[in-house]
């Protein structure tokens, strides 16, 4: 009798009972699978909107670094659309002067900060013809103007702020801009014949992302110590 029993097996009702109590662990097992999943997608967001942030950030200073003023040129306005500057290329490329920008705008429907390039300019009239395309691209860029830009990161807004006379100021008030000639058949007005001490860089990036609030970055002339 008791032969037999031992060797009847599981009953329907232990068999139940042992599939639930599987399937209660795999599930278990999944959601704990799938929080790490997610978690080292997080990690990874975050860490590659700090990364785009510090090259955007890098390169922004760079372009400040190789500013070149050209004799009745303008070399760096801001009009509070774009940040527009004049610079050495790169030197181990053997390239000349390229016209940088810095701009705010819609891409696919987000706002983002927008760095565009001109390819080499040898000439003064290149240089001024790159200045005017700098302006058209922060605005309304075509596909040829698209081409040459980059995207750096999610931007709410942005402010710039030049450092002239002991204090910070707006390139666009009064008492920032200093009278200075127009070269003969230039088509741009010369809004400043001095560079800053030094240039305020303050970016809103979006609440929500991976890198959110308020940053503030300065840049010191060469001329009066160096860089931040």
């Amino acid at each position: 009798m008791s032969s037999a029993r031992s060797h009847r097996g599981f009953t329907l009702i232990e068999l139940m009972v042992a599939l639930f109590v599987m399937s209660l662990m795999a599930m278990l097992g999944w959601q704990g699978l799938d929080g790490m999943v997610r978690a080292q997608a997080r990690t990874q967001e975050r860490a590659d909107a700090v990364l785009s942030l510090q090259v955007g950030l890098a390169q922004w200073n760079a372009d400040l670094q190789a500013l070149v003023q050209l004799p009745q040129l303008t070399a760096l306005d801001w009009n509070g659309r774009a940040l527009r500057l004049t610079r050495q290329g790169s030197v181990d490329a053997g390239e000349g002067l390229v016209v940088v920008a810095w701009t705010r705008r819609s891409v696919d429907g987000r706002s983002q900060w927008l760095r565009w390039q001109s390819p080499p300019l040898r000439t003064r009239r290149e240089v001024d013809q790159a200045w005017g395309r700098a302006d058209l691209w922060s605005q309304s860029p075509g596909d040829a103007e698209r081409a040459r830009e980059a995207v750096i990161v999610p931007l709410d807004d942005w402010q710039v702020f030049f450092h002239r006379g002991g204090s910070w100021t707006n390139p666009m008030s009064s008492d920032a801009t200093l009278a200075a000639s127009v070269a003969p058949g230039a088509n741009r007005q010369v809004t400043t014949g001095l560079l800053p001490d030094g240039v305020r860089l303050v970016l809103q990036l979006p609440t929500g992302q991976a890198i959110g609030g308020t940053l503030t970055t300065d840049w010191v002339s060469p001329r009066v110590g160096g860089t931040q």
